[in-house]
């Protein structure tokens, strides 16, 4: 039935007692919203706190990593004051980074390797060369005992060396970084973008936040001078035991720095996959710690020396196959008035030159016959038309054993 209004709710029935839908079953309910009202405002509060809470510990996170890396001004300044000298880029959105790698005994960790004598030598050098659009990567090895003229340069006292003819790392042992580059750059004729310096500690910190590196040996290895001793056939190498490796000459190979070279840039491929691999980068708990140690070991050019910079430049690099990041080592031979250094092959260390200079495609095998190079075209129209030269190396897809 309805009330005399017609309605079948709403009104009050017949006696005056409320219906269901009055007022007075209204005002019941209202404490119930209340407590709803007061329960989202905790829960948005809370929610806020959270995200300021996250907000900040992002920017914490953000602030430490940013501000562990260490810019070069020094060799920014040097490198200014010979800008007119250097080469220009040829390739737009192709870049070229001269990682360094120190061997100062000076720093946390680094004493155990010798006494800190206020020198720095370059251990290890290595052109990398990244191809406009990221179509791969070429990393080539310098020897440290490569016969090079070195420009006069500024050395850390304020004085300036003469130009000479010497051993490649002398370079850095006179004037750091900046002279290095300029060494590199008359070298190859080749603008170099980007550097970055690492010494022994942060190597070793590196290998250890990715869980090592997993290596091959054919032989077991025993080394007093290099701290190493492993078993043959497969072996995951902590921090130590990678530097051991990649430093070791008596105990491994042919006791060569060239088959030093080749170790290294074998390792680097492995280290290259770890870092690649899901495990790794899809793991901010595995993530971090990689990210922690790679930037507190850097010294690098100002432009590199933040996390933008830095993600700017390696952002491209996740896609690139393992089978476009090619290891070699620039073609060399023992120098002709001493065995014991090494001078550049020619013409095919200037075609390597040349065709990194284009961004012209270079393709490694681990054989190459010395005539091999020869094959290219010279054309500087097209460069990149002609089969590429095959060049003594490998790529970080290879499983290769020592």
């Amino acid at each position: 039935m309805t009330d005399t209004a017609g309605s079948p709710s709403g009104r009050r029935a017949a006696g005056g007692t409320p219906g269901p839908g009055t007022g007075a079953s209204a005002s019941g309910n209202r404490p119930v919203r209340q407590r709803r009202r007061r329960w989202l405002r905790r829960t948005g509060l809370g929610v806020a706190v959270l995200l300021v809470v996250a907000a900040g510990a992002g920017w914490a996170v953000y602030t430490k990593l940013d501000g562990n890396i260490t810019p070069d001004e020094a060799a920014a300044a040097e490198l200014a004051r010979y800008e007119k000298d250097r080469p220009t880029s040829l390739v737009r959105d192709a870049q070229n980074i001269l990682l360094i790698g120190s061997d100062s005994r000076s720093g946390d960790g680094n004493a155990r390797y010798g006494r800190d004598s206020g020198t720095e030598r370059s251990d290890t050098a290595i052109l990398l060369h990244l191809a406009a659009g990221r179509r791969s990567a070429t990393a080539v090895s310098l020897p440290r005992d490569l016969m090079v003229d070195v420009p006069g340069c500024l050395r850390r006292d304020g004085s300036r060396t003469e130009p000479t003819f010497a051993m490649f790392n002398y370079a850095f042992q006179a004037g750091g970084s900046a002279c290095t580059i300029r060494t590199v750059e008359r070298l190859t004729g080749i603008r170099v973008d980007h550097h970055v310096v690492v010494d022994f500690h942060g190597f070793k910190e590196m290998v250890d936040a990715v869980d090592g590196v997993e290596v091959c040996l054919r032989r077991p290895v025993a080394d007093k001078a290099a701290k190493l001793r492993l078993p043959a056939g497969r072996v995951k190498l902590n921090g130590e035991q990678a530097l051991g490796y990649v430093r070791a000459r008596k105990s491994l190979g042919d006791g060569s720095d060239t088959d030093r070279m080749e170790r290294q840039q074998r390792f680097l491929g492995a280290l290259v996959n770890k870092v690649q691999s899901n495990d790794v980068l899809f793991n901010p708990v595995k993530l971090y710690p990689v990210l922690d140690a790679a930037t507190s070991s850097l010294t690098t050019d100002p432009k590199l020396a933040n996390l933008r910079g830095l993600y700017e430049l390696v952002r491209g690099l996740r896609d690139i196959p393992t089978e476009r990041v090619q290891f070699l080592t620039v073609p060399r031979e023992s120098y002709v008035y001493n065995a014991n250094r090494d001078q550049l092959v020619e013409p095919e260390a200037e075609r390597l030159f040349q065709r990194l200079r284009t961004d012209a495609p270079v393709a490694v095998a681990p054989e190459v016959p010395r005539d091999s190079t020869a094959k290219s075209d010279n054309s500087p129209a097209s460069p990149s038309a002609s089969p590429a030269p095959t060049f003594r190396g490998n790529t970080a897809a290879e499983d290769v054993c020592e």
